[in-house]
Parts: structure tokens; sequence; C-alpha cells
């Protein structure tokens, strides 16, 4: 628990997820986190219909939490949002940023398109919250960023994706230079990179990189790991908030990797 958390007020994208219903993803972990620790959460989902389903769980548990639907690849949806969160508590303390999306392919087999949306949507979207909120925390004097990278932008996970990888690598390297900027302003930004994750998205994972085979993926996986287990939600979240909170008040510009030891070793069982 961290007390200086209260009543600062988050704005979290990626907030839903998809699959299992009792699992959670790594935003909705994050913003339960958030919650628990007095935090006013106002997140966003490409889906209302999910990033509503969050905010009933969260509320059900007595967290304060706003929810919307917005496209954080579209600067127009992400100046409407961050107008949203400003309007309802007029400061944002803490950005999350927690949008990401793999497909497979290497660059000689993955088309432009989904080079260009992978970019987007894992690295753009990073931007264009970048650039909205910065400017609010720099006029407040204080402020903390957080993003959500990958192991697959430290080291080759095992399956081709390019753009994915190049993206999240991307990620760090952006983090690292607006730290040192902003660091003289009073905001922080760090980098949380997970490993492999126990998350709703293993469902769609398998489909699409094991032919559905689902209990055969998360073996693999897990085999993968040197702690024989994949993590969870809230091993991504817990990362995350303690980055956000005052006991992390003299780290800036930093990735705290989450993976059981993965990038540690030869990937060798």
């Amino acid at each position: 628990m961290y007390s200086d958390l209260k009543d600062k007020v988050a704005l979290l994208t990626g907030i839903g997820q998809t699959g299992d219903p009792d699992m959670w993803g790594n935003g909705a972990a994050t913003a339960r986190l958030l919650c628990q620790n007095g935090a006013l959460v106002f997140g966003c989902d490409l889906s209302l219909q999910s990033a509503s389903a969050t905010r009933h769980r969260l509320e059900r548990e007595g967290g304060v939490c706003d929810v919307m639907a917005a496209d954080v690849t579209s600067s127009s949806d992400v100046k409407a949002l961050v107008a949203a969160c400003m309007s309802k508590y007029g400061r944002i303390d803490l950005l999350v940023n927690n949008v990401g999306r793999s497909e497979k392919g290497g660059p000689a087999e993955m088309d432009e398109e989904t080079w260009d949306a992978q970019c987007d949507v894992n690295l753009k979207s990073v931007y264009l919250t970048c650039h909205e909120v910065l400017p609010i925390m720099e006029m407040q004097g204080s402020g903390v960023v957080i993003n959500i990278a990958s192991i697959a932008g430290l080291r080759y996970i095992g399956k081709p994706q390019v753009a994915y990888a190049a993206a999240k690598a991307a990620i760090i390297q952006f983090t690292k230079v607006t730290a040192v900027t902003y660091a003289p302003k009073g905001v922080r930004l760090n980098v949380v990179v997970p490993g492999l994750m126990h998350t709703p998205l293993v469902s769609m994972l398998a489909d699409k990189y094991a032919g559905g085979d689902l209990e055969g993926f998360i073996e693999t996986r897990n085999r993968q790991v040197p702690m024989g287990k994949m993590g969870d939600a809230f091993d991504v979240a817990n990362a995350a908030v303690f980055l956000m909170s005052d006991s992390a008040k003299y780290i800036t510009g930093q990735k705290l990797v989450v993976d059981g030891g993965i990038t540690c070793s030869t990937g060798r069982t």
C-alpha cells in the first residue's frame, strides 16, 4: 500500500480486456491496485463494453473509476480523452500507457499495412498520450508516466513478431530520452517490461501462434521461464504502482523487467 497515491488522478489506457472474464489483464489489474491505494482512475479502451466491465468490477470493490471509449492511435480521440479527464478532475498525476498488440511476421512476410498498424498501436499511442499529458504535468510541476513495454523489445522470445518487438524496444528508448528531458520539471517516466504473463490474452495468442492449442501453448511458455511458470497481471501491476509511488521518487528513466528471469537465460530448457 502506498498512502501517497490516495486521491491522485490516474489516466490509464487499455483498461479493458478480452478472454476469460474471471482473470485480470495488465490494465485492469493496475487499475485495481490504484483503486485499492485510493487513486481516482480514469480509463479508456477501444471497446466501451470492455472498459465498463472493468469499471463495474472496481466499483464493486469500492474503487472510483470512470471510463470512456478511445482509440489511442487517433490524435483526436486522445485529445478528447485527456480533455474529459481534465474536465472531471482538473489535473492528471499519473499516466499509464498500457495498450499493445502483437501480430506475427518478419519484415519480408509482414505487409506494410500491418507494420504501420503495429507501430501505431504499440508506439504512436505512447507519443500521443505523452504529447497531451506532459504539458499538463509540467504545468503542475509533478507527474509520473509509466509505459508498458515487453521483453520482446529486449530479446527474441521464440516467435517472429518484428513490428511488435521493434515498437516495444522503441518505447524503452522513448522513455529514457523523455525522462531526462522532464527530470528538471518534476515529472518522472519509467517503463515496466513484462515477460511471459498468463493474462486473458493468452488464449488469443494460442490461436494466433499455436493453432489454438491453449494447453500446449501455456506449457511451452511456462517451460521457457527459469522460475518454471508465467507471471500474472498483478506482477506487472505491482511493478507499475511501485514506480508511480513516492517509494520510487528518485527513480526515472529506468526499465523494470518483470520476467521470472527469462531475459537472463539462454532460452534453453
